[in-house]
């Protein structure tokens, strides 16, 4: 007789090492892979997989020739096995702190605007007194931070909430927006002409986001809103030593917020050109699970963000006066 669910789930023993494999197994999409990476031999990997499907009474996950896929069964115990681990590693964490002082972990997600100000300011402000708390930074577009976030892979992420999933269970505290401009390299023709507008820049080559990121939806409403033809050169790309390295060496333009490319502004590498536009993508924020008990490197890393945003609003309001 098949047990039930929930005498299992009561019965249950799982170790971390079969967490593990688990979040492997999603991971890798392959036994012998994830076997490997749980310290397991694949035989064991195999059995505790078979055992623990017949237990629970579904496939985890399908086999095919080209290895595993997680059925959406499996797609559940997953998550959960990932957030089992990262509890572990925490209370790990915890109880490393009280024995021999501060120190820990802890994982930041953040879109391109903070990475280059508010978060670089935070860390350092955190490793100078902290130095023994290890920080993880991962730079990625807003909508796949949040998922991130919520699949417990970060304990803070800095991003703007556009279609966020299950949005009801995270705290979103307001950072001030960053304008945007258009950028390209210092010498560019169209920095010295009078009187520009956007019908000049219709046959330049810009330099977006690819699809998933909401700049090119910001970007085509500006065209059309202004009854322009779209502009058909584009080169698509987020990472911004490319977008920096393109403009630099051509004449390509790219919209970009102000604060991040205010250290290339000031090297005379790059300039704003004399548009004023109104492209915002509104606000980004800091963003935690309402849940989530915080270690204590990530409460140190949080007020740390939290200083950071209240020093730059300032810093922002005094220049605006």
């Amino acid at each position: 007789m098949t047990t039930a669910p929930s005498d299992w789930l009561a019965r249950s023993r799982l170790n971390a090492r079969q967490l593990s494999l688990l979040v492997h197994l999603d991971e890798k999409r392959s036994v012998l892979h994830a076997a490997d990476a749980a310290y397991l031999t694949q035989p064991a990997a195999s059995k505790f997989l078979k055992g623990l499907e017949d237990a629970l009474g579904v496939a985890l996950f399908t086999r095919h020739a080209r290895g595993v896929e997680p059925t959406p069964y499996g797609e559940i115990l997953v998550r959960h096995a990932r957030g089992a681990l990262a509890e572990l590693r925490q209370a790990h964490e915890e109880l490393a702190a009280a024995r021999s002082g501060l120190a820990g972990e802890v994982s930041i997600g953040t879109a391109i605007t903070s990475a280059t100000n508010l978060v670089p300011i935070a860390v350092t402000a955190v490793k100078k007194q902290f130095p023994r708390i290890r920080v993880n930074i991962d730079l990625g577009f807003s909508e796949a931070l949040v998922r991130r976030l919520l699949e417990r892979e970060f304990d803070i992420v800095i991003a703007r909430l556009h279609r966020p999933p299950r949005v009801e269970g995270l705290d979103f505290e307001t950072l001030a927006e960053d304008p945007h401009g258009i950028v390209a390299r210092a010498g560019h023709p169209l920095a010295r002409k009078r009187g520009l507008t956007l019908r000049d820049l219709v046959d330049q080559t810009w330099v977006l986001p690819p699809p998933g990121n909401v700049m090119p939806d910001r970007w085509t409403q500006l065209f059309l809103a202004n009854r322009l033809d779209l502009p058909h050169q584009v080169v698509e790309t987020a990472e911004l030593p490319i977008i920096t390295s393109l403009l630099r060496m051509s004449e390509m333009v790219a919209p970009l917020p102000t604060e991040v490319v205010r250290p290339y502004r000031e090297s005379g590498i790059l300039t704003m050109l004399p548009l004023s536009l109104d492209l915002r993508l509104g606000a980004a924020g800091i963003i935690t699970r309402r849940e989530h008990r915080f270690s204590p490197a990530a409460n140190v890393m949080l007020t740390a963000l939290r200083k950071a945003a209240a020093e730059q609003y300032s810093r922002k309001n005094v220049k605006a006066k």
